[in-house]
């Protein structure tokens, strides 16, 4: 029979081993729930990465004539206001950019306008017509600009340079020299829908609005740099209010925008501000008042 110091040896071993097994489930347990922690740490940065770059992006496109197309689509934003009512005749300034114009082009003569007047442009490219309804209530020292530009000539022979087929979804025309940087050697103010807004208020929160499939918009390298650049938007897409809208594309344009968009671009622009230039190569073969 085992004696009384034997027993309490093996009553010890087994305590000892007891304890042993309870302090390795311990620390299983403990690395499971560190584990846990760093998993849960990595898919909240991960989501978090996630959301930031799917969102990224509306505080970055309003910088230039080429606006940013890494922006959200969602949630919706509001269309822009209704137009205030002009007066009858609005006298419009014109004055020297910094940068000479691209070809050669006088400043528009008339500065005493009409807000009422409506024209019509007639645009033909290879890919197809693109016909433009400019509407002088909303712009009218655009609309009087551009005229004058048509009637001049200087974007006869022009391409388009840039099409956005992510965020933004435009086509953006109105440098003869082809590389976005050219324009008429001359500038002048934003109009509707910026001049809707509070100034102040519209520089400290430049909140987005809908810039709809059809509408014809300023391109411009920050406030009142507007010359001969624009966009012509095939999509609905979001744009802080400052980029003066004076008018909307006929519905044979928008097929042939669709035409050069289904065709994608050659991605000389990405990362930033995005897109290229047009597969489908755009030039302007005549543009003239209808």
């Amino acid at each position: 029979m085992p004696s009384n110091e034997q027993r309490r040896q093996a009553a010890k071993r087994k305590l000892e081993r007891r304890l042993a097994r309870q302090a390795e489930r311990n620390r299983k347990r403990k690395r499971l729930a560190i584990a846990g922690s760093a998993l849960g740490v990595v898919v909240v940065v991960a989501a978090g990465v996630g959301i930031y770059y799917l969102t990224r992006g509306d505080d970055q496109n309003a910088a230039a004539a080429s606006p940013d197309t890494s922006q959200s689509e969602t949630p919706q934003a509001p269309p822009p206001p209704e137009v205030k009512a002009k007066p009858a005749t609005v006298n419009c300034s014109y004055h020297d950019a910094q940068a000479p114009a691209v070809k050669p082009v006088q400043k528009p003569k008339e500065t005493d306008v009409s807000s009422t007047e409506a024209h019509t442009v007639a645009i033909q490219t290879a890919q197809g017509p693109i016909g433009i309804k400019l509407d002088a209530t909303e712009s009218p020292c655009t609309v009087n600009s551009f005229v004058s530009l048509v009637n001049q000539g200087f974007y006869t022979g022009a391409p388009c340079h840039r099409l956005s087929t992510k965020g933004l979804k435009m086509l953006q025309c109105g440098d003869p020299g082809g590389d976005g940087r050219g324009g008429p050697g001359y500038a002048f103010a934003n109009e509707y829908p910026t001049d809707q807004f509070d100034p102040q208020e519209l520089e400290l929160n430049p909140t987005p609005v809908q810039y709809k499939r059809g509408v014809v918009a300023m391109a411009n390298g920050g406030p009142d740099t507007n010359g001969s650049q624009f966009f012509l938007m095939y999509g609905d897409s979001q744009l802080p209010p400052q980029y003066t809208i004076f008018g909307t594309i006929d519905e044979a344009g928008l097929q042939t925008l669709d035409k050069i968009a289904a065709a994608g671009d050659d991605g000389s622009y990405d990362p930033r501000p995005g897109g290229g230039k047009p597969n489908l190569p755009v030039t302007f073969d005549s543009v003239k008042l209808a």
